[in-house]
C-alpha cells in the first residue's frame, strides 16, 4: 500500500504525467456529460432490458437516458473487430497491414468509415427502440407529437455524430492523456454506476429477515472479493516459453549467448471476444425494432433476451469460439517461429522451422482453453447472481463483462504511469526502491 502511495506521489512530481492525468481526467468528464444530454423530445429514462440491458452497460447507461451519446464507443469497436478479422482473411487488407505507415492510415480510415456505417445502422435501431419505449412513468420516451420517421432520422444522425465525437475522445486521450482512450471511455461508463449498483444491493438489507440479508451480503462481498482475484490472476497470467539465441562474439570476451523467453497470455484476446459477440447478439433485438409486432420479434423477446437459457448458451460458444479466433489473428506460430530463426533463435529441445511452429502451436491451444473457458464463466456470471437474487445493477457491475474490462484497463493505465515513473527515476507502484538510480533504458529492457 505504501509503494501505491508512494507511486501517486511521484506522479504528480513529474509536469508531463501531470497534465496528462488531468487532461484524460477532463475528456472523461466530457465523456460522461454527454451520456446525461438527452437528444430532443426525449421526456425521461427508461431501464433497458434484455440485449439492450448489456448494451446500457457498456454505454455506461447513454441509452438508457437516450443521451446524444447512446451508442457509446461500440461502433468504433465493432469497427475495428471487423478491420483486423478483414486482416487475417483479404489479401487487400493484409497487404495493406504490411505496408507501414501509410498502409496504416489506410485502415484507419477504412475503420472510421465503417465506423459512421454501423453507428448510423445501429442509431435507427436505437431510435426506433426508445419510441415505442416507456419511460417508467406511464409517458413514452420520446413525445407523441414528435415520434415518427422525422426523430428516427435526427436522433440517428445526433447519435453517429456522438459516436465520432468519442472517436476523437478516445483518439486525444491516447495521444495526449495516459492509457488506452477507448478502453477508458468504456471503464469510466461502467464505473459512473458503481454508487447506485452498491446503493441499490445495500437498500436490501433489513427486508424480510433482517439479520439474514446481512448475513448473505457480507458472504457476497467475500465472493465478489474472490471473484476480482480470479479476474486479476487469469488476466496476468502467462506461459513463457524459454528462447535461447545462437552464440556469437561479443568484443574480446569471445563467444556469449542471449536467453530471452516468449510470453503467451493465458487471454490473448483479452476482452475483446466478449464485446464482438455481445455486438453480435444485440443484432436480433435491433433488428426487430423494425418489426416490432412481428413473430421473429415475439421469439427474440421470449426465447433470445439477456439471462434466458438460449441467449446465455449462445453467447458462451460464441465467446470461446472467437477467442480461439481472435488468439489466432493476434498471435501467429508461424510469423513467430520465422522470426525466431531469422534471429538465430531457437527453444532447447526444438528444432527451428516447423518443429518450433507446431510447438508453439500446441501450447498456444492448452493456454487459450482454461482462458476461453474463464471468460465465457464470467461473461454468464451476472445472470446466474440474479437468480440468486442479487440485484441487476449490481450482478452486473461485479460479475461479468464489466469486472474483467475494469480490471484490465485500470492494470493497463498503472502499468503506463508506472513507465512513466521509471523512466524518470521514481519508484512506480509495483517496485522497490532498489530500482532507484537505475538507468530507464535498463529498467524497461528487464521488463
Amino acid at each position: 500500500m505504501s509503494n501505491f502511495t508512494d507511486g501517486l506521489r511521484n506522479a504528480w512530481k513529474i509536469d508531463e504525467l501531470r497534465q496528462r492525468i488531468g487532461f484524460t481526467a477532463l475528456m472523461l468528464v466530457i465523456a460522461r456529460i454527454g451520456a446525461h444530454l438527452p437528444v430532443p423530445a426525449i421526456t425521461g429514462t427508461t431501464e433497458a432490458k434484455g440485449a439492450f440491458g448489456m448494451f446500457d452497460l457498456f454505454v455506461g447507461g447513454a441509452y438508457g437516458n437516450g443521451a446524444i451519446f447512446a451508442l457509446g464507443i461500440m461502433p468504433y469497436i465493432s469497427a475495428s473487430i471487423i478491420v483486423q478479422l478483414a486482416g487475417a482473411i483479404v489479401p487487400y487488407f493484409q497487404k495493406l497491414q504490411q505496408e507501414g505507415e501509410q498502409g496504416r492510415r489506410l485502415l484507419t480510415a477504412y475503420t472510421r468509415y465503417i465506423t459512421v456505417a454501423l453507428a448510423f445502422a445501429q442509431g435507427l435501431a436505437v431510435a426506433l427502440s426508445l419510441q415505442s419505449t416507456d419511460n417508467g412513468a406511464g409517458m413514452p420516451m420520446v413525445l407523441p407529437s414528435m415520434q415518427g420517421p422525422a426523430f428516427v432520422m435526427m436522433a440517428a444522425v445526433i447519435f453517429t455524430a456522438g459516436t465520432m465525437f468519442l472517436m476523437w475522445v478516445g483518439e486525444q486521450i491516447t495521444e495526449k492523456g495516459i492509457g488506452n482512450g477507448v478502453s477508458l471511455l468504456i471503464f469510466i461508463g461502467i464505473v459512473a454506476r458503481f454508487p447506485g449498483a452498491i446503493w441499490g444491493e445495500l437498500s436490501n438489507i433489513g427486508t424480510g429477515a433482517g439479520q439474514r440479508n446481512i448475513i448473505i451480503e457480507l458472504l457476497m462481498v467475500v465472493g465478489f472479493l474472490a471473484i476480482i482475484g480470479l479476474v486479476v490472476l487469469f488476466t496476468q497470467a502467462q506461459r513463457r516459453v524459454p528462447v535461447q539465441y545462437a552464440k556469437r562474439v561479443v568484443g574480446n570476451r569471445g563467444p556469449a549467448s542471449t536467453t530471452s523467453h516468449i510470453p503467451i497470455s493465458l487471454i490473448t484476446a483479452n476482452v475483446m471476444p466478449i464485446i464482438f459477440a455481445s455486438t453480435i447478439l444485440l443484432v436480433p433485438s435491433l433488428l426487430t425494432q423494425l418489426a416490432p409486432t412481428s413473430g421473429a420479434a415475439r421469439f427474440v423477446a421470449q426465447n433470445f433476451s439477456q439471462g434466458s437459457p438460449l441467449f446465455e448458451t449462445v453467447f458462451a460458444v460464441m465467446i470461446i469460439f472467437f477467442t480461439f479466433f481472435y488468439t489466432a489473428i493476434v498471435f501467429s506460430p508461424r510469423d513467430v517461429a520465422e522470426n525466431m530463426r531469422k534471429n538465430g533463435g531457437y527453444i532447447p529441445g526444438v528444432r527451428p522451422g516447423r518443429d518450433t511452429e507446431e510447438y508453439l502451436d500446441r501450447i498456444l491451444f492448452r493456454v487459450t482453453v482454461p482462458g476461453a473457458l474463464f471468460l465465457a464463466l464470467i461473461a454468464v456470471l451476472p445472470s446466474f447472481m440474479r437468480g440468486l437474487g442479487v440485484t441487476s445493477g449490481f450482478a452486473d457491475f461485479f460479475g461479468g463483462t464489466s469486472l474483467l474490462i475494469m480490471v484490465g484497463v485500470a492494470l493497463d493505465t498503472l502499468k503506463q504511469i508506472e513507465a512513466y515513473l521509471l523512466m524518470r527515476h521514481y519508484d512506480g507502484f509495483m517496485k522497490s526502491g532498489k530500482l532507484r538510480g537505475r538507468t530507464a533504458q535498463q529498467t524497461i529492457g528487464s521488463n
